[in-house]
This record gives structure tokens, C-alpha cells and sequence, in this order.
């Protein structure tokens, strides 16, 4: 039996083409004639169509190749943890660790490639595995092999050992390849890499990607919250004229709403976990092949060594309950912003927003006068779009029948998808929130034109003046009629209070009547949300090239 041989379909875990039912290569014919497959008018999903530049930061971390260098570091660092121990018969010296890490640190589309080549039509004299993550063993392999020779720079190497392009001594950083074939992947199940790669990729989603977008939405709510901090505005309950506040006190809301559910996304970032156990989650295989090693510690090392949790109980899957906990903390995050884009449209269609106009921009095809608040609209659709998948992938990846079924893996290959539709919708609305003016003048028109809002304030002081009959003697004159702020004064200079308090009254005005919304305003700051996630620690795993780690793990 051949290298290329020794896995069989029965053995498969992959959701990766079937040879009799799939076509893995591109149609050859153009979609549309004069337009290649390849380019983004031609792409079947808005994703990588329409959005492609507002989710092209995602691509790292939710595209198949940025899968293939994740499994590639699992692979790497888990080979470099055998040998690191003493009942292994392998050894790695400084070298070669480091030539191991450059393969996923330096990994490139060439290499995507050839994992692709053979895990599909086989390649550099391996017949195709049709499964994905023996196609990273094998890739593992050739570049093990080339690695053979070339010096400890990269440079090819003669059959003596001397560099070949200068004459200089130099050796190899691996000596003898075939000696590490049967330890790569040495006991491990292809979910003990999936659930490991796929936690490296969405934990520096949200860090470096998704975070970011959401606090960009955050700062722009603080910053309008502080400049229209005094800005005197109609509120409603239940759609109908409540009392005053300001524009800048409703902003702050939202951005003290969106501060503690981005605490919600990094607590549920942190708690991402992994596991590393075999195939039904008893160190099975490993155990009958060295009983001696305490192989649970083992799995640890590894796994918190990627900045994830250890799981200890699993079966051969990962639970999930740790992703399924962030993807519903970052529907928290999407239901304050649909809130949030829905009064904003609200707002602009009562005139209380204006929108700045962008030239050569049209905004009805129709009707030329109309500037729509199509930036709302399109995050409203996107957080929509984004929450019913998120709330799909929660409750799907929790489940397997018994101890392994593969439904879920089709399935996580779209949680970059969600996360695309929320980048989408943070991003669109932001540029919703950079375009809006309040209007000043028709908010306290607004405000003149109701004069019962100050209703609440005149029954409240009455209250305070031992006025048992308070509540109903301003209901009696404002409900369901429309009073002017004559008809209230007429009320004052009626009322038995103490002359003092009737100058208190009469100096009551809707625009006046804000409370501490101001001061409210104020207090909400980027800085508020106490419980985001650190912004200095924000991109510390985004960056899987850690000079520290670097430094820690160097093993010989």
C-alpha cells in the first residue's frame, strides 16, 4: 500500500466533494459571456458580489484557505508537542520548530492550492483523499520532504549537506522526514483539528474584525451624543407625544446599550474552548500507544497554548456550547442596532433627522427631490439577515446524534457568512450615522406644538405641593385635547399654591423640560462600556506570527 493509499472512504470525515455527485472545478464557461467566474459580478452570494469590499477583512479567518492554514497550525504545533516528549522516539531541534511554525505562518495561496490538488485530483504522488484534513497530512509531507533539503535559511542544499548557492556549511532543519510521517496527526480524529482551527479562526474574527466594527458604531453614538447633548427633543411612548429629552440623551442610550453587549461578546470570546481527545473523546488510541503518558494533560498544553479553554468531557465533538454563547451575545449586539436603525429611520421620516447629500448621488429613481435612509434600511436588512443565522448556527451546532454525526460540518463553514452580514450591517451603519443632521427647528416646533408634555412636570410639582387631586386636574385639562400653554396658565393662576410655586409653573416649557438628559449625555463615553473587550488586547490573537509565544515554545 502506497502513502496515497492508506486512507479509505469509510475512514472519511469530510464534507468535501463527491467525486460521482460534485464538480469541483469552476464551470469553464463564462456565467455570463465576457464575465469570468472569478470576478465579483459573477459571484453567487452579495457577500463576495455587491459586499465584497465591506467584508474583504473577513477573509482571513472565514475563507477556505485561511481553514486549511488553521488546520495547518494545528497540525504543526501539536507534531511539535510530541516531540517534546520524552516517550516519543522524535526530536525537534530549534530549527526545525521553526521551520514547522513558517509552514502556517508563511502559508500562501500556492499552498492552498496543493492542499486543494490533493485532497481533490491528487498531487505530488498522492492519489486524491476526497477528505480535507488528510489532505493537510499529506501537504504536511511534501513540504517536510522539501524541507529536507534545504539549509536552515532555506536555501537548497547539495547531497553532502553544504549550501548549494554559496558552498557555505549548512544542514537541513529536517533530517530525516519520514521519521516524523506516522506522528503527524499521531492519534487524532479530524474533529480533534476541526474544532481547534475553526475556534483560530473566529476568535480573531471577532477580535481584529467584528469588535472593531461594532465599536466603531459605539464611538459614533458617543460622538453625537455629546455634540447634540442639548439638542431638546419630542419624545413618544407608544407612538404617541410622551415628554422632551435630547437627541444627545437617546444617542447615549444606544451607546450604553451597545457597551455592555460588546461585554457579553468578550466574555463569550474568552470562553471559546477546545479539545483534543480522539475519536470518541477517551484518548483511546493514544492511551493503548504510551499508557505511561498522562495524555489529558497533553491535550491542555496544546490547546491553551492557542488561547483557548481545555473541554476535558467530550465526545468525538466539541460541544459547542462555547460558540453557541457568542453567537447569541452578538445577536444582543444586532438587536440594539436594529432598535437603533429603526428610530433612526423613524426619525428621518418625521423630519427630526436630516441627511447629508452626497453629489452625482440619486436617491429615487422617480422622484429626484428624495433622499432616502437607505443606509438604516440596508443595516436593518443585514442584522436581520446576520440574526436568523446566528440563531440557526446556536442551536444547530450544539447537536450530534450520538458521539459524531457530520451535519455540522457544512454547517460551520457559514458561520463566516453571519459574521459577514453583521459586518455588513455594523458598517452601513455607521455610514447612516456620519450622514444624519438633527434638525433643531423642527424638533422644538415639534415640542411648541405639544404643549401637554409638560403635563407630567406640573401634576408632579402640585404632588410635591400635598395637591391630592393633582393627577386628575391636569388630566382633566390636556387628555385627549389639545391645550396651549395659555390654557395651562390659566390653570395656574386657578390653583391655591403659594405665589412662589406659580412662578415655578409658569416657567415650565416643553424645550425646558429636559431633566438631566444633558448631563446624561455627558456621561456616556467610549471609555463607558467598562466591560469591552481591552482595545491594546484586542488584536492580540489576530496575529498568529506572537513573538512571545515564539519565544515560550521553542522546543528541542
Amino acid at each position: 500500500m502506497t502513502d496515497a493509499d492508506e486512507t479509505t472512504s469509510a475512514e472519511s470525515e469530510s464534507d468535501g466533494p463527491d467525486p460521482a455527485t460534485d464538480d469541483p472545478d469552476p464551470a469553464t464557461d463564462d456565467p455570463i459571456p465576457g464575465l469570468p467566474r472569478s470576478d465579483p459580478l459573477a459571484a453567487v452570494s452579495p457577500l463576495d458580489g455587491r459586499y465584497a469590499g465591506r467584508t474583504a477583512s473577513l477573509a482571513p479567518y472565514a475563507s477556505e484557505a485561511a481553514l486549511m492554514r488553521a488546520r495547518t497550525r494545528v497540525e504543526v504545533e501539536y507534531l511539535i508537542e510530541l516531540a517534546a516528549l520524552d516517550a516519543t522516539p522524535i526530536t525537534l531541534d530549534a530549527d526545525a520548530v521553526a521551520a514547522l511554525r513558517d509552514l502556517y505562518r508563511s502559508f500562501s495561496g500556492e499552498d492552498a492550492e496543493l492542499i486543494k490538488a490533493l485532497e481533490v485530483d491528487g498531487a505530488a504522488g498522492y492519489s486524491a483523499t476526497n477528505h480535507d484534513v488528510k489532505a493537510i497530512e499529506y501537504f504536511l509531507r511534501v513540504r517536510l520532504t522539501e524541507l529536507a533539503g534545504a539549509d536552515a535559511s532555506g536555501d537548497e542544499t547539495s547531497g553532502d549537506g553544504a549550501a548549494s548557492n554559496d558552498g557555505t556549511a549548512g544542514g537541513a532543519p529536517i533530517d530525516d522526514p519520514e521519521a516524523l510521517y506516522p506522528w503527524i496527526h499521531f492519534g487524532l480524529t479530524s474533529e480533534d483539528v476541526n474544532n481547534l482551527a475553526h475556534r483560530l479562526l473566529v476568535k480573531p474574527a471577532m477580535t481584529a474584525v467584528i469588535v472593531p466594527a461594532i465599536r466603531a458604531v459605539r464611538d459614533a453614538l458617543v460622538d453625537l451624543a455629546h455634540e447634540h447633548r442639548d439638542t431638546p427633543m419630542l419624545a413618544r411612548t407608544h407612538g404617541q407625544p410622551a415628554t422632551p429629552t435630547t437627541f444627545g440623551k437617546e444617542m447615549a442610550v444606544y451607546a450604553a446599550r451597545i457597551g455592555r453587549a460588546l461585554g457579553r461578546v468578550a466574555a463569550a470570546t474568552d470562553d471559546l474552548s477546545g479539545k483534543l481527545a480522539g475519536a470518541s473523546g477517551t484518548y483511546a488510541a493514544h492511551d493503548a500507544a504510551y499508557p505511561d503518558v498522562d495524555w489529558e494533560a497533553v491535550s491542555r498544553s496544546v490547546v491553551t497554548e492557542f488561547g483557548l479553554d481545555h473541554t476535558p468531557l467530550a465526545t468525538q465533538v466539541n460541544p459547542c456550547d462555547d460558540l453557541a454563547a457568542l453567537f447569541d451575545a452578538l445577536r444582543g449586539v444586532n438587536n440594539v442596532l436594529l432598535d437603533l436603525d429603526v428610530d433612526m429611520w423613524l426619525y428621518v421620516s418625521d423630519r427630526y433627522l436630516g441627511q447629508r447629500t452626497v453629489d452625482g448621488e440619486t436617491g429615487s429613481s422617480t422622484m429626484p427631490h428624495k433622499v432616502n435612509p437607505i443606509d438604516f434600511e440596508n443595516g436593518e436588512g443585514n442584522l436581520s439577515k446576520a440574526n436568523s443565522d446566528l440563531t440557526f448556527l446556536a442551536d444547530y451546532v450544539t447537536r450530534s446524534r450520538l458521539q459524531r454525526d457530520l451535519s455540522d460540518s457544512t454547517v460551520k463553514r457559514n458561520v463566516g457568512a453571519a459574521f459577514a452580514h453583521c459586518l455588513i450591517g455594523y458598517s452601513k451603519t455607521v455610514d447612516g450615522l456620519a450622514t444624519v443632521v438633527p434638525n433643531e427647528v423642527v424638533m422644538r416646533e415639534a415640542l411648541a406644538d405639544t404643549p401637554e408634555v409638560i403635563g407630567e412636570a406640573v401634576q408632579t410639582i402640585l404632588r410635591r405641593e400635598g395637591d391630592t387631586d393633582a393627577y386628575e386636574r391636569v388630566k382633566e385639562l390636556t387628555r385627549g385635547s389639545r391645550v396651549t400653554l395659555d390654557d395651562f396658565r390659566t390653570l395656574f393662576d386657578d390653583l391655591d399654591v403659594d405665589p412662589a410655586v406659580r412662578e415655578e409653573l409658569h416657567g415650565l416649557t416643553p424645550a425646558g423640560y429636559t431633566g438631566i438628559a444633558a448631563d446624561l449625555a455627558d456621561g456616556v463615553a467610549t471609555a463607558a462600556a467598562d466591560a469591552d473587550i481591552d482595545d491594546d488586547a484586542a488584536d492580540a490573537d489576530a496575529d498568529i506570527d506572537d513573538d512571545a509565544t515564539d519565544d515560550a515554545d521553542t522546543r528541542g
